[in-house]
């Protein structure tokens, strides 16, 4: 089983995500979770996909995107870095992503399968990784982060935004 990573292994701004990650196998919690946050979304009506809690925050639809965006982005670093690609990668601006994004003008069901997708195609990525793969280190936005460390991410993002969903769009 793959071990939790440690600290400078990533980023500190990271670890509030790794700590929402349950104990298990890294892939078996990011197949659980896939059901769990499909599950939440397609719950949501096309009318709620736009809700915003408060004016300056992300739709419904948008945070999702987000979410996608985010995936394929740590997907990208986590193939590279463990391919042993030693270029630094650059970090990204989220909200320029979802200025530039269409997600507000998309059927909520469409962000839905894009996200389904993206984590099949990580999931995939995951499984075919080299063992020894899993601890190389590499530069993403300035820091060093690890493979397992991005795998790690990936599921504490998606968990950390879910809890937000939850909390903040679908309460009441």
């Amino acid at each position: 089983m793959l071990q939790r990573p440690k600290a400078g292994e990533f980023p500190p701004y990271y670890e509030s995500y790794i700590q929402l990650v349950p104990e298990g196998e890294i892939i078996l919690i990011l197949e659980e979770s896939l059901t769990k946050t499909v599950s939440i979304f397609q719950s949501i009506s096309e009318s709620k996909g736009n809700f915003r809690y408060a004016p300056e925050k992300w739709s419904i639809k948008e945070v999702l995107g987000h979410m996608t965006d985010t995936e394929r982005i740590l997907s990208v670093r986590l193939l590279r870095i463990g391919r042993g690609d030693e270029n630094p990668l650059p970090g990204f601006n989220e909200n320029h992503y979802i200025k530039g994004s269409n997600y507000c003008n998309l059927p909520i069901q469409r962000i839905v399968e894009e996200f389904i997708l993206v984590r099949k195609a990580t999931i995939a990525l995951l499984r075919n990784m080299p063992e020894e793969a899993w601890l190389r280190k590499g530069v993403a936005n300035n820091f060093e982060n690890t493979t397992r460390a991005l795998a790690y991410i990936i599921a504490g993002h998606e968990l950390h935004h879910c809890q937000i969903i939850k909390e903040r769009y679908l309460r009441g």
